[in-house]
């Protein structure tokens, strides 16, 4: 299943290309996306396909197209502080994305049938967590990935808030993903070729929602043992007492996230686009415009000024100068980049500058940055 959407240059386009296609529909579905860039869980020698909307696969290790997971991750309604499980969690790429989301105070479960796959999860994790600049602007659920048939669950163990299942399965397990649910949870799963939002609003009641055609492989059915009893698989561990220096981390970080000019903006384009695209854009924008030395807006040149006006000519030459500057720099700008491509500055992160700058011992700093290094 894929191909739904064109294919990008970059993570930013694919996922302009998702929203522009009503893939993305939400403003923290958006985020996420954006925070994690889709080439960094494919191997080195297939990086150039992973802005094409289409599932990839390389031994164990498969991706779903883009415009499923974005599907799923609006289906999901994910919020703050829910516990959600991954049955088939793969390269740990939905559930990074999840835990962007779910902050602090979430839970963050996967259930791998693989070990090699559950290992090269790690690694991405690990690779994100140390890299990525999105990391310092979210407050993180660290994913925990476990091996074993998801179909080996002691359902007696626990239920989650929300449920994912990348994996095709049948009529007769649907009761079985059911009762992983809490009341009021969402499950969505690939049923019968059908990637299905199922809500468990009561005890025994539930609403069922088909939401696009899909086509998954089925789930691999438990091998039993000789003795006849399948192999049970162990979730970790629900809810982990914090200790007193991490919640101050948590509150340290939320305290400076709010400081000075309110929230720090959450991660929005950033990295490569076309020189063509950006100037696409650039000739149908109605909004302000920041380059690096002018602010202007796309209705730049002024009409013609009314006789009764107070303006004066000094003014008037003043624009006229401000308009011919801007009109020169942007001419250079294509000249210097025919050919090539633009650059876009990312963003500063400003938590991590504040947190940086604070008079701290730098291991207090490195602590409050979650221990991270660049």
């Amino acid at each position: 299943m894929g191909g739904a959407v064109s294919a990008g240059e970059d993570n930013d386009e694919l996922i302009d290309n998702l929203k522009d296609a009503q893939y993305i529909r939400s403003d923290l579905v958006e985020h996420a996306f954006r925070a994690i860039d889709r080439a960094d869980y494919y191997l080195e020698e297939f990086r150039d396909s992973a802005y094409k909307d289409l599932a990839w696969r390389h031994g164990n290790i498969h991706l779903s197209a883009p415009c499923i997971y974005s599907e799923v991750m609006e289906a999901l309604d994910l919020q703050p502080g829910l516990s959600f499980l991954n049955l088939g969690s793969g390269t740990g790429y939905l559930s990074t994305m999840v835990g962007l989301i779910l902050g602090p105070f979430g839970v963050n479960h996967g259930v791998e049938l693989h070990e090699d796959v559950m290992e090269y999860a790690y690694q991405k994790l690990d690779f994100f967590i140390k890299t990525n600049d999105s990391f310092d602007r979210f407050e993180f659920c660290e994913p925990s990935f476990v091996v074993g048939n998801c179909l080996e669950i002691a359902l007696e163990s626990r239920q989650y808030d929300r449920v994912y299942c990348g994996a095709g399965v049948q009529r007769e397990h649907e009761d079985y993903m059911k009762k992983l649910l809490k009341v009021g949870g969402i499950l969505v799963l690939p049923l019968e070729e059908k990637l299905t939002k199922i809500t468990r609003t009561g005890y025994n009641t539930w609403e069922t929602r088909k939401i696009i055609a899909v086509s998954f492989a089925p789930l691999v059915l438990p091998k039993h043992r000789e003795n006849g009893k399948p192999r049970a698989v162990s979730l970790p561990v629900m809810f982990e007492v914090r200790s007193l220096q991490d919640l101050a981390r948590i509150s340290i970080r939320h305290i400076l996230k709010k400081s000075g000019s309110g929230s720090l903006p959450l991660p929005q384009r950033n990295g490569f686009k076309r020189r063509n695209h950006f100037i696409h854009r650039l000739e149908h924008r109605d909004t302000p415009l920041l380059t690096n030395s002018y602010l202007f807006m796309s209705r730049l040149i002024p009409g013609p000024m009314d006789n009764n006006n107070n303006q004066s000519s000094t003014d008037n030459e003043d624009e006229d100068e401000d308009c011919r500057r801007v009109c020169e720099q942007q001419e250079e700008n294509e000249r210097r980049n025919e050919g090539s491509v633009l650059v876009i500055e990312t963003p500063v992160n400003l938590l991590r500058e504040r947190i940086l700058s604070l008079p701290l011992p730098d291991p207090l700093k490195m602590y409050l940055l979650y221990y991270r290094e660049k």
